[in-house]
């Protein structure tokens, strides 16, 4: 709308069921503020000047009209409400990102634990070698403030939670959903164009989905960066010759010469792990030994590998000898001591390599002041990484036109969505009101009509029913079309 006209809905139940009138509003300046107060107050939203917004009214038995402003901002300000709070490799050692790091055996009950005290609607929470962020649904404003308490509730350590919350980085509204997108296209990766992350945003997604977590917000968004994630992808270069953590760390191992007979011990069996162990199949390696928590994904993979497997438990009492260890565990502590490596290396004083992929990780510092080792670790792949950057600069503009685009239909998509959810109670209404008129109100009239009428009224029922459902969701989906969105555009 222009010209300081605001358009507004109203919809209300009454004894005849669901209305719905759209109609132009001449707000004053002064009725204009009042509204905009009142959706401050109750959404705890940040209303600017230039936005228009969508009223809906309930009404009483009586057709007083009750709840006014119940649904305020729900189509067009509730985006305001997604936010990420984010520890990269931006801001943090990787060795510090670790500290955030949930493990297997206790994510579940902690994620859901941090939920339930930090009063969040909705929570995600993804962890990848170079980060560990959180995508949280709530209408209260998060600020730095917010992201202390909200440590508080994920760290026993108080110290550790104040200094993450003025280190962290955070993201609102457009921002955050810009933030995912680059996520999930490994824009934001110390990789860029590494194709993995897609498959840890999914799983992290289907893992908090399971716990019961998250809901209608998060699956759009989400779901909106995948496909988002997709369109870069093939519809750029930046994954031409596409890269990985696993590759450049095994750019840098066959820098050292490793000779294709050298013993490999993989310690942990997860997905990075699968992808180093077939990638040093694939160029001719081929003596394994697995060691994983559970037996039998360690056996699944040694199967694949010619290998053999045994439980993490009995690495120290492995002493069959190795030349190079690949480690990559979900450990919030380190699972290779000095005792355990002592065990392994035995005599042996030939130099060993050790390609430690695990954040935080799973080797213990320790044990490179007492061993001659050559590692391997994350942070010592970001040179070649940034070398790999320069070669994909020059697709970013056409990557960022594209997630510019995904924003903006996102705004639209997730407008439409909140008209759905705030009426989806009209077919189960007009039904009621369809049941009562023809068992109670009607009844006689209709019993009294033969079996061909019946039929016919019952068809006239059935057309009117879902042209009502239908035309006041019409209606409002072209009313969210015609707003505009913060950058002025349609």
């Amino acid at each position: 709308m222009h010209g300081g006209s605001r358009r507004i809905c109203l919809f209300w139940s009454a004894g005849v069921g669901w209305n719905l009138f759209s109609g132009i509003f001449k707000a004053n300046i002064a009725a204009t503020q009042a509204f905009r107060a009142i959706c401050s107050n109750l959404f705890q939203v940040q209303m600017e000047a230039s936005c228009p917004f969508i009223l809906v009214l309930n009404s009483g038995a009586d057709n007083s009209l009750t709840n006014p402003c119940l649904f305020i901002g729900k189509f067009v300000f509730r985006m305001q409400q997604i936010h990420f709070i984010a520890i990269t490799h931006r801001s943090f050692r990787l060795e510090e990102i670790g500290k955030f790091h949930l493990s297997d055996d206790r994510r579940g009950e902690t994620l859901l634990r941090l939920k339930a005290t930090s009063g969040v609607i909705e929570l995600f929470y993804l962890s990848t070698c170079n980060r560990v962020e959180f995508l949280v649904v709530t209408p209260a404003p998060v600020d730095r403030a917010f992201a202390e308490s909200f440590f508080s509730c994920l760290l026993d350590d108080e110290s550790t939670a104040k200094d993450a919350a003025q280190r962290c980085e955070l993201y609102s509204d457009a921002e955050a959903l810009r933030h995912i997108f680059n996520v999930a296209a490994s824009l934001d990766s110390i990789v860029v164009g590494e194709r993995e992350i897609i498959t840890q945003v999914r799983n992290a997604y289907e893992e908090c989905t399971r716990l019961g977590i998250t809901s209608d917000t998060i699956r759009l968004v989400v779901q909106k960066a995948i496909e988002t994630a997709k369109t870069v992808y093939t519809q750029t270069a930046i994954a031409r010759n596409p890269v990985s953590v696993v590759s450049l760390a095994y750019r840098k191992l066959r820098a050292l010469h490793v000779p294709l007979d050298a013993k490999f011990l993989l310690v942990g069996s997860g997905s990075t792990n699968t992808a180093m162990a077939r990638y040093l199949k694939k160029h001719g390696y081929q003596h394994f030994v697995v060691f994983n928590r559970t037996l039998a994904h360690a056996e699944k993979l040694a199967t694949e590998l010619d290998g053999i497997a045994f439980p993490l438990d009995l690495l120290g009492k492995y002493t069959s000898g190795f030349d190079v260890i690949v480690t990559c565990t979900g450990a919030e502590t380190a699972v290779i001591t000095p005792e355990i490596y002592n065990s392994l290396v035995g005599s042996d004083t030939a130099r060993k390599v050790v390609i430690d992929l695990a954040v935080p990780n799973d080797l213990d510092p320790a044990v490179l002041t007492a061993w001659d080792v050559n590692l391997i670790a994350v942070n010592n792949l970001q040179d070649i990484a940034l070398d790999n950057l320069r070669e994909r600069e020059g697709e970013l503009a056409a990557c960022n036109e594209i997630i510019d685009k995904s924003i903006n239909s996102f705004r639209q998509e997730f407008r439409e969505r909140q008209v759905e959810l705030a009426m989806s109670e009209v077919p189960k209404k007009v039904k009621e009101i369809r049941e009562t008129a023809m068992n109670a109100v009607f009844a006689k009239e209709i019993s009294q009509l033969d079996e061909s009428s019946k039929e016919v009224l019952d068809r006239v029922l059935n057309y009117v029913e879902k042209k009502y459902i239908s035309v006041p969701m019409k209606m409002a989906k072209e009313i969210l079309t015609d707003i505009p969105n913060s950058n002025g555009k349609h």
